[in-house]
């Protein structure tokens, strides 16, 4: 499986953004998905991921909303209220080796090569 991540950009803050997740080449219908991001000088952190229901970090939850189009083998990130501190290289991974979600970057099997999204004040 290949992922492609796509729809960064930049976007004032207080906007919105969706970011999609598409298989290059094979299917990840039956695998948990997972959104991550990276800023600058940080660490790659967990923003949310699905399998049969969702969950978030606690810095974008309410915000953010992760859903998934079987029919298109699609995976998308809604970002609303987007904030500066969101600035970051988005990426989406797929792990077929867990079935729940989880949090971290070593569990996921698949990455997407990272969209940017910035948000400007």
């Amino acid at each position: 499986v290949q992922l492609q991540a796509s729809g960064g950009g930049l976007v004032q803050a207080g906007g919105s953004l969706r970011l999609s997740c598409a298989p290059s080449r094979g299917t990840f219908r039956r695998y948990v998905m997972g959104w991550f991001r990276q800023a600058p000088g940080k660490e790659r952190e967990f923003v949310g991921g699905i399998n049969w229901s969702t969950g978030y970090a606690e810095a974008v939850k309410d915000r953010f909303t992760i859903s998934r189009d079987n029919a298109k083998d699609t995976v998308y990130l809604q970002m609303n209220s987007l904030k500066p501190e969101d600035t970051a290289v988005y990426y989406c991974a797929a792990t077929e080796r867990i079935i729940y979600i989880t949090t971290r970057p070593d569990d996921y099997d698949y990455w997407g090569q990272g969209t940017l999204v910035t948000v400007s004040s």
